[in-house]
């Protein structure tokens, strides 16, 4: 506990630094509160809107989780396909590369077209956001296997399917974790740019609304917000990964990343 604290209060000390910083500055070039809110100000505005900022938290929580857990699927499920089939991985992979240097701000309005403005098309939309970087580190951790190794554990009969089960997939776990941590946060930028592109509900869609009104406290109290709750998410991944690796540890001999 005490080592969590010493960790967390370098971070405490710079924010608290910034937040008065941006307070005295406010104040003394006196900003017009319709371009700059003080921190203060944000702070009386999460309380006064709670209930606002809770339930379109709530609504976009909903998304980020089921995208986040589609994208994570569909990237584990690349990265098996590519690394079991190396014909596979010449000819998918760079197709994989190619979509992911679609602008996924394009998809927003198509996916509203096509599947409406429900949850399902905000999560597919950040499916296609954050489903890289879980495949990307799934087949590097899959292919990170010595050689050597998985020559020798074919020269005695394993299978296909054990070398895979027994060895790639408990060595790829702390790169597929790094992949995961990189999908959450895409998953909360991908569920704010859904709403952006069509929403009734949702922190993404209440930054749009206020900002029409031109209230900047409840834009930066949303901004807050969409802060805190990627910041848990990313630590609660990385609980996750400290309790599957207590009980998948990698084989003895190889490599993990981090």
């Amino acid at each position: 506990m005490r080592s969590l604290v010493a960790q967390a209060l370098p971070s405490l000390f710079v924010a608290v630094a910034v937040l008065v910083g941006w307070e005295l500055a406010v104040e003394i070039f006196n900003v017009s509160e319709f371009v700059l809110a003080k921190p203060t100000e944000i702070l009386a505005e999460l309380s006064a809107s709670s209930e606002l900022l809770r339930d379109a938290a709530g609504y976009t929580l909903q998304e980020i989780v089921y995208g986040f857990a589609l994208s994570a699927a569909v990237g584990i499920a690349i990265a098996l396909v590519l690394a079991a089939w190396r014909l596979a991985d010449r000819a998918l992979y760079p197709l994989v590369v190619a979509f992911q240097t679609v602008p996924k701000v394009a998809l927003a309005p198509i996916f509203v077209l096509w599947f409406g403005y429900g949850v399902f098309p905000k999560m597919l939309l950040i499916a296609t956001i954050a489903f890289f970087p879980v495949a990307l580190n799934m087949r590097t951790g899959l292919y990170a296997v010595d050689r050597d190794l998985l020559l020798l554990l074919q020269s005695v009969g394993a299978s296909r399917w054990e070398i895979l089960r027994k060895v790639q997939i408990p060595n790829a776990l702390p790169y597929l974790f790094a992949g995961l941590k990189i999908a959450i946060t895409f998953s909360v930028i991908g569920a704010v740019v859904a709403e952006f592109a069509g929403s009734s509900q949702g922190l993404g869609y209440l930054i749009e609304f206020a900002s029409t009104q031109l209230d900047t406290r409840l834009v930066f109290a949303a901004l807050l917000v969409i802060s805190i709750l990627g910041l848990a998410l990313y630590y609660g991944v990385g609980l996750l990964e400290r309790l599957v690796s207590r009980r998948y540890p990698p084989p003895q001999g190889l490599n993990p990343v981090g």
